[in-house]
């Protein structure tokens, strides 16, 4: 049977409290008047039933600016990762990648010491022992170089340790998860997600880059538009940032959207009758991948269960999945409560502990 759309409803209709969900909205309200974030958006859905979706704050730090509406378009940053994955995955379930494929299969440049032993299916998990980020990473955005230049430098860059003998988050290896891809279907990264995931889905205001959105109609990351010139020039309101399609953390969308894709997830790979991901698919880009390592990770997603990076709050499920995003994003999915939620703001407070504390608000509404 098809999954039905997601639907607007009440929360009671949902199992949920009315009153821990305005909990959860007044949390970002008050973050909103105290000028720690001047952007924000929420949704939250629980058996295919939207129960909040709300905008807050304005689109720039200014008084005068247009406001912030449930469906304002973000720069997600890190939640970039998961939807690159998806992306490899595709390839995958298509028998055009295997997961334990060197990735010098690939990409021959990537060659030399234990690179050999780095597998496609750790550059997903990071366990491939390369960096986060290049060591010559703030010069080559100083000197506005295209994303190829970054590519180059993840293929020669040392490893840190041996390919899966350790953990270490690295928007390196995603980059070149989706140099992979680009090279297996002669496509670019943004035009294959567009046309194989937020197309068919129907998240029409999604983008890797920026689309054809402009930077004015988006939320401002920050609050201030007074920026150094270095920020100007590369930082994360820049053309030059926001259109470089860095699979790491350069996709733009909104929280209907994402709440599309978490719910694709939580239907095993469907959506209105259509499938995009098969459920196998789907459970191992979901389930932990990283064994003994004490750093569960799927395929691209988070999971709640990791001692390190739960930004989902202190009461979801064990099995949880999403991700967080440096600009101050949230997006995860309780399969344990059918339960999804997105938070969206434009500046990370206190190491995240604002989309935490929404998030336990959110998980506290289920009540049935």
């Amino acid at each position: 049977m098809s999954k039905p759309k997601l639907q607007t409803g009440l929360p009671a209709d949902a199992g949920m409290a009315s009153e821990a969900l305005e909990r959860a909205a007044a949390i970002l309200e008050s973050e909103i008047q105290d000028r720690r974030i001047t952007a924000a958006a929420i949704l939250v859905a629980r058996n295919n039933t939207v129960v909040l979706s709300t905008g807050y704050g304005r689109l720039l730090p200014d008084q005068d600016s247009p406001p912030v509406k449930p469906d304002t378009v973000f720069l997600l940053a890190s939640i970039t990762k998961p939807v690159t994955a998806c992306a490899l995955m595709l390839l995958v379930e298509r028998g055009q990648v295997c997961l334990d494929d060197p990735v010098s299969m690939y990409l021959p440049d990537f060659r030399g010491g234990e690179r050999c032993n780095v597998r496609v299916g750790h550059l997903l998990s990071h366990t491939s022992g390369l960096p986060d980020m290049l060591p010559q990473n703030t010069a080559l955005r100083r000197a506005h170089v295209p994303l190829s230049e970054f590519v180059r430098g993840a293929q020669q860059t040392p490893l840190l340790y041996s390919p899966g003998a350790g953990f270490g988050y690295q928007s390196t290896g995603i980059l070149l998860a989706a140099e992979i891809v680009e090279r297996v279907t002669g496509k670019r990264l943004r035009d294959f997600e567009k046309e194989e995931i937020f197309d068919p889905l129907g998240m029409e205001n999604s983008a890797l880059g920026l689309g054809n959105f402009d930077i004015l109609d988006m939320a401002w990351c920050g609050t201030s538009t007074s920026e150094s010139e270095d920020l100007r020039r590369f930082g994360p309101n820049s053309p030059y940032w926001r259109d470089m399609g860095h699979p790491w953390g350069g996709m733009h969308s909104t929280a209907p959207d994402l709440a599309i894709l978490l719910q694709t997830m939580l239907n095993g790979g469907e959506y209105t009758g259509k499938r995009i991901f098969s459920p196998a698919g789907v459970a191992a880009m979901t389930t932990d991948r990283n064994g003994s390592l004490n750093a569960p990770w799927g395929l691209g997603w988070a999971l709640a269960a990791s001692p390190v990076w739960n930004y989902f709050g202190d009461l979801v499920s064990p099995g949880t999945f999403g991700h967080v995003g440096a600009t101050g994003t949230v997006a995860w999915a309780d399969p344990g409560r059918r339960l999804l939620c997105v938070i969206l703001t434009n500046q990370m407070v206190e190491n995240g502990r604002l989309l935490k504390r929404v998030s336990n608000a959110v998980s506290a509404a289920v009540v049935r």
